[in-house]
């Protein structure tokens, strides 16, 4: 919650307005400037990455002062393919999570902007600017692009392929790698045992695609600074299986079942929430919480939402604009 001020631009003199300020939503005297909104933003294919949700709010802005919004289209990072977690439900709706989706989405910005408008009822006057020479099967990799970091702890291609899962790290006090160079890909605690963790995971799920390596970090900001954590890199070997959700589904709950005099959940606040568990917010459904800290099978739990994970799969297919 490391908010940016409003500015002014010292060429032009327009005023530039920040939507992670005090307000997240555009007002009135923001899109009074303006004939049409272009929208060129970032995105890494995951539902609790809130770049989504400040285009929902400049979609629902547009709708209601009668402007255009322009979307420049982006390829999504971890790939078009694959769908994968737990659908939302509306009581941890948040600036995490304010729409029925998965985990990871499978979707474009561009046909992410499409859905929130079309099939959610913004109504804006959208237009979305396709990119050219992208398919669903391209992992960043593929594009031969340079790799423009969206924001400071997403630094590679690699960041954002296991964040769909590592980002839970966020609503515990387990170190989800920031202050070091790798965040997201290492993550660990001082009381983490590397052995333990590797026989416990062993015997939860099959996690296909990956290598964990242990390892022992010393982050230089955040959660542990200065202390020395045992922990993990997660190297992804095969992005085709890799599963980052049910990964780090696996590797939460081992550290829930074999550390819970040291374990701890995040308090609140995080992201402008006050009141509500923050890994609640993250994984979108208290259920999934409790199921993990009652030792519940990660594959069962997969099998219970797998219907609503099927009926997104078949929804989001409607707004495909690549083949």
């Amino acid at each position: 919650m490391i908010e940016s001020d409003h500015a002014i631009d010292k060429e032009t003199g327009l005023p530039l307005y920040s939507l992670y300020s005090n307000k997240r939503r555009p007002t009135r005297e923001m899109f009074d400037l303006i004939d049409v909104l272009i929208i060129d933003l970032f995105d890494i294919g995951t539902r609790v990455y809130t770049f989504l949700y400040t285009m929902g709010y400049c979609l629902e802005a547009a709708a209601e002062f009668g402007k255009k919004v322009l979307v420049l289209d982006r390829p999504n990072p971890i790939g078009g393919i694959h769908v994968e977690g737990n659908i939302i439900q509306p009581e941890f709706y948040s600036f995490v999570g304010l729409y029925p989706i998965p985990m990871r989405h499978g979707l474009t910005f561009g046909e992410l902007a499409l859905l929130l408008n079309n099939h959610f009822n913004i109504g804006a006057d959208l237009e979305v600017i396709p990119m050219q020479g992208w398919r669903r099967q391209m992992l960043y990799s593929d594009t031969g692009l340079p790799w423009v970091f969206p924001s400071p702890n997403m630094p590679s291609p690699v960041s954002a392929l296991v964040y769909p899962g590592q980002v839970l790290w966020e609503g515990t006090n387990i170190s989800e790698g920031r202050g070091t160079c790798l965040p997201f890909e290492l993550f660990g605690a001082p009381f983490f045992e590397h052995d333990h963790i590797l026989d416990k995971i062993i015997k939860s799920a099959d996690l296909p695609g990956c290598f964990l390596r242990p390892l022992i970090f010393e982050p230089t900001s955040n959660k542990w600074t200065g202390q020395t954590c045992k922990g993990f890199h997660v190297h992804v070997t095969d992005p085709a299986s890799f599963r980052p959700y049910r990964t780090s589904l696996a590797l939460l709950q081992a550290a829930m079942l074999l550390y819970p005099e040291s374990f701890a959940y995040k308090e609140p606040p995080y992201e402008y929430e006050y009141e509500r568990l923050p890994i609640d917010l993250i994984l979108g459904d208290k259920q999934v919480r409790l199921g993990l800290e009652q030792s519940e099978s990660i594959i069962a739990m997969e099998k219970s939402w797998q219907q609503d994970l099927d009926a997104f799969d078949k929804l989001r297919q409607q707004f495909f604009l690549y083949n």
